[in-house]
């Protein structure tokens, strides 16, 4: 696993910025904006300089044509660079994944509830959560779930509307959506976690992270250790602050007070914890579950594990 040194916390501020590219409306700016509301990056000596994208493609394209320094992207997208050549390095951002949303007054208990059902899914046919919903299926129905239900694929807005407008009997959704439809009534008929703990991926490897070059530990190694302390606070300031949470409101796009408490719970609840060699083992074994039903058209026609992605400072 690739290392570098640890800076001291009393490090001078250096001039030179660190470029960071996120979602328009990505959560990662709730965090971003925690640390430059809380002054963290002065406290810990980093410019961060930010660059907001209208889509995951367009994070991924700033990344590769050098616009940017990090963005937030899955580790299996950056797994799939790093066999390409491109020498990748990834940093847990968010353990949360989201979950399969259903009308609380339908009587659905079980995956086996939906048979024939029109499930919405989030994404496409290889989005990694409806993947692992497949081999789960597998496992506890003897059946692949597209024998099953009838899936629904687009984009998550979208189909929360249809869930709402009765068109759907359910939603597999990232987890902020999720949090929102759990707000207005719905709730969660399976959550990612539990469906990754019954396929045996355990602990449960966040799949969602910091992605940059190597070359930036040699070229920013101050700015680079300073900003992952910066983001290290910011989440425990989220995880124990009121008054920084009332501070993002405006931004969050919040419907309701209970939409404001759900989106809270939901964030806190996938704050990761530090990433070690058990994670890297569950990785491993999650990798092995989804390039079997993803196929090469998921992770590419070279890719392999490698457990050299995942970044582990110095303690």
């Amino acid at each position: 696993m690739a290392v570098m040194p640890r800076a001291s916390p009393g490090a001078a501020q250096t001039p030179e910025p660190l470029k960071v590219g996120s979602l328009k409306f990505g959560t990662v700016n709730w965090l971003l904006d925690t640390i430059a509301g809380d002054k963290v990056d002065i406290r810990e000596g980093v410019r961060i300089e930010r660059l907001e994208l209208a889509s995951n493609q367009a994070t991924t394209v700033a990344l590769q044509a050098g616009a940017v320094d990090l963005i937030v992207s899955d580790w299996l997208w950056a797994m799939r660079q790093r066999a390409e050549g491109d020498s990748l390095l990834f940093w847990p951002y968010s353990n949360a994944l989201g979950a399969l949303m259903v009308p609380r007054d339908k009587g659905f208990t079980s995956l086996a509830d939906l048979k024939g059902k029109r499930i919405g899914v989030a994404g496409s046919a290889l989005d990694k959560s409806w993947l692992l919903l497949r081999a789960f299926s597998r496992n506890k129905l003897n059946a692949d779930l597209t024998e099953i239900v009838e899936p629904v694929y687009g984009a998550p807005p979208l189909l929360s509307e249809q869930l709402r407008l009765g068109r759907l009997d359910g939603v597999l959704t990232f987890w902020n959506f999720a949090a929102r439809l759990d707000a207005a009534g719905y709730q969660p008929l399976i959550d990612m976690i539990d469906v990754m703990t019954e396929l045996g991926v355990t602990p449960s490897p966040p799949l969602v992270g910091f992605v940059w070059r190597e070359e930036l530990l040699r070229t920013k190694p101050d700015q680079m250790t300073a900003f992952f302390r910066a983001v290290s606070g910011a989440n425990q300031i989220l995880k124990n602050d009121e008054t920084a949470w009332e501070r993002l409101r405006p931004a969050m796009g919040i419907g309701s007070d209970a939409e404001f408490g759900r989106l809270k719970d939901y964030f806190r609840a996938g704050i990761p914890t530090p990433w070690g060699a058990a994670e890297t083992q569950a990785a491993e074994r999650l990798f092995g579950i989804l390039s079997e039903l993803g196929g090469p058209e998921l992770v590419g026609p070279r890719t392999r594990f490698d457990p050299t992605l995942f970044w582990v400072p110095k303690a």
